[in-house]
């Protein structure tokens, strides 16, 4: 029997959830990068190294995708029901994408005859994925049409000039996610290569930042009295002030040769600002405009119930995880892969 004391699980399922969403953005959001900028490569041998920059470690990294839906399914069923119904085609498109970015992968090496067929498919697969990533970022902070628990609007409901801009948004984080990655993993002329493309994608994730914090609190009044009422406007200052000295780092660090973690570090740190942000703007709701977090919880037996397993699973998730980036560290070259 599962206890019925006091305990509150929706917190614990809400840090659970939340770490789950960050993890996926930040580690398949820097291989989805990668796979972008993969197109800009100029010839074979330097799409060789870009790919076995993220050949370890790319797959692994969708278990956390895994972990925040059935998460998503379990602990929180009302906004489940809602959410998925409402973002329905970009999510199709999105794992769609996933798959066949999956098999180019694979096939590239082994069917040489089309392996510009599957390069292709490689960075189209990647570009897809995120675009769609952020077209459902932006259906979930507008919110969704509902009557009690049911979805009641349209399935194409969740493409306007807001969730197409976050998915343009989206493209350019992943694309600076994956140029900080290759900084990392490259040396000599792919490390600049991968330096000129960070500048290019740092660009379009400032205009994106600017852009994206004036139109969200236009759009909902609820978030505009959040972050510029008294005295939120003073509590929360330093949200932007931090986003200001990172993008300030993460250029710096672009331009400097010597900062080799630093583009990657720093463009972490942007995202986690954005997550902030984006969690301070909705907080406590799960449904924008309709439930919270509490309102859409499942029971608090079967929180803690699944809570029992996820707490095993977990700890054996981060392990396999941080145990093959550390196998895996150092650069890569193409004549004796990592040292």
């Amino acid at each position: 029997m599962i206890p019925q004391g006091p305990i509150d699980f929706v917190p614990i399922w809400t840090l659970i959830l939340g770490l789950g969403v960050f993890f996926y953005v930040m580690l398949d959001g820097f291989d989805l990068g990668v796979g972008i900028l993969y197109g800009f490569a100029r010839d074979t041998a330097s799409r060789n190294l870009v790919m076995n920059s993220i050949a370890p470690i790319w797959d692994g990294n969708e278990t956390w995708l895994v972990l925040g839906g059935v998460g998503l399914f379990a602990a929180f069923p009302i906004a489940f029901g809602i959410i998925i119904p409402a973002v329905y085609f970009p999510i199709l498109v999105m794992l769609l994408a996933l798959i066949f970015r999956g098999v180019a992968f694979e096939f590239r090496f082994r069917d040489a005859p089309n392996r510009t067929g599957w390069d292709h498919g490689f960075c189209y697969g990647s570009l897809l994925a995120t675009f769609a990533q952020g077209i459902v970022l932006g259906a979930f902070i507008q919110g969704f049409r509902t009557d009690g628990t049911s979805f009641t609007g349209s399935s194409l409901d969740c493409f306007t000039p807001f969730s197409l801009i976050t998915g343009l948004c989206l493209v350019f984080g992943y694309m600076l996610l994956g140029a900080g990655w290759l900084v990392l993993k490259m040396e000599g002329e792919m490390q600049d290569w991968a330096r000129r493309l960070g500048r290019f994608a740092f660009i379009g994730v400032a205009l994106a930042v600017i852009v994206v914090s004036i139109w969200t609190p236009i759009m909902d009044a609820d978030i505009r009295r959040r972050w510029f009422s008294w005295p939120n406007i003073a509590l929360l200052s330093p949200v932007p002030i931090i986003t200001a000295v990172l993008a300030w780092a993460e250029w710096s660090a672009l331009n400097r040769r010597r900062a080799e973690y630093g583009p990657f570090v720093a463009a972490i740190g942007l995202f986690v600002m954005s997550y902030l942000g984006i969690a301070i703007s909705l907080w406590p709701m799960i449904v924008p405009h309709r439930y919270t977090l509490w309102q859409a919880a499942s029971a608090p037996s079967t929180q803690a119930f699944l809570l029992v397993g996820t707490l095993f699973l977990l700890p054996v998730i981060l392990m396999y995880t941080g145990w093959s980036y550390w196998v895996f560290r150092g650069k890569v070259r193409a004549d004796i892969g990592y040292h």
